[in-house]
């Protein structure tokens, strides 16, 4: 299941914003961030196929590292409301209890998703954890009165967990991206975090996950590597589905969808700058690089529903929830 590695350059397209337009973002953004919490306990760390009982008795048994964690109803799915740094704690911790699970990054795209596919529903009530992957879940949050703290980005979340590793001596294996993309990043990412262990890297062919016996190859791959975190970088709706499938080779591991940050760690594809990514228009940036492939995703579906889905969060806001029983 090896491939060779092919490296292409892409080029940084840039917008740029006047200055009434910033003053209208910085007050709209003071505005939603005076909004206060209203969310839900999670009851259980982490998911252990062990026991239910095992599930609520986690934060009890574990130490105060963790605090307990809060979540969000934004569009379709419920989000966990984390910092990155309160993540990665959360995955380390975990580790050290021998408890896994899988980190499920959510933005627009998974949102419809969640709407139309009952297969892809499913493979989400099975995730640990649920963080706000895009800007649009962060606004809604705010405009409905449950804010989450911050964005916290699989493209992100591949450094500081590789850090984590690297530091607590813990396992990675990459898994998918572009021919040559997983090596590359495993490559860049052991020069940043020195000590990190790297017990594999598999780019499958196209279609592999509809051929039974490569589907079992790659799970005896995984399970043989003993890894404790598991990156897999085959775009949505495929890793969400596969990590859901197969992650039971690798119980006491944590598991999580990464897209195309291979390609980002390896310099294949040059990330949007931080201002971009910051103000929520990074998908601008990739649907400069990518139009073909993008422009249905992000301008057909993407923007009505974020559209649709700042205005169900407003309604949220003002419409007087019915009082539990």
């Amino acid at each position: 299941m090896r491939t060779t590695n092919s490296i292409g350059s892409k080029r940084i397209w840039v917008i740029s914003l006047s200055a009434p337009w910033r003053r209208f973002r910085l007050v709209v953004d003071h505005l939603l961030r005076k909004s206060q919490p209203n969310t839900l306990p999670m009851t259980f760390l982490a998911h252990n196929d062990d026991s239910d009982s095992q599930k609520r008795q986690a934060p009890r048994e574990l130490s105060g590292r963790c605090r307990e964690i809060q979540q969000a109803r934004i569009g379709e799915a419920t989000v966990h409301s984390v910092r990155q740094s309160e993540c990665v704690d959360h995955v380390m911790v975990a580790l050290d209890h021998g408890l896994g699970g899988w980190i499920a990054t959510a933005n627009l795209d998974h949102l419809l998703r969640l709407r139309r596919s009952e297969d892809f529903r499913r493979a989400y009530e099975g995730a640990s954890m649920v963080v706000a992957d895009g800007m649009p879940l962060i606004w809604a949050s705010r405009l409905q009165g449950t804010p989450l703290p911050e964005r916290v980005a699989g493209s992100d979340l591949i450094y500081s967990l590789t850090a984590a590793a690297a530091r607590d001596g813990r396992s990675v294996f990459f898994l998918g991206g572009n021919p040559g993309s997983a090596e590359a990043a495993a490559a860049k990412l052991c020069e940043l975090s020195p000590g990190l262990q790297v017990r594999g890297t598999c780019c499958p062919p196209m279609g592999f996950d509809q051929q039974p016996a490569l589907v079992e190859e790659l799970s005896a791959m995984l399970a043989e590597s003993g890894a404790d975190i598991v990156f897999v970088a085959l775009g949505s709706p495929k890793q969400e589905l596969l990590i859901e499938r197969i992650r039971s080779v690798l119980p006491n591991a944590w598991w999580i969808g990464v897209g195309i940050s291979f390609s980002f760690v390896a310099e294949e594809v040059v990330r949007a700058p931080r201002w971009m990514q910051r103000l929520g228009v990074e998908w601008v940036h990739r649907l400069a690089q990518e139009p073909g492939r993008l422009w249905n995703r992000y301008l057909v579906q993407g923007l009505p529903y974020a559209g649709r889905l700042m205005a169900q969060s407003m309604w949220r806001r003002f419409t007087p929830r019915a009082p539990k029983s």
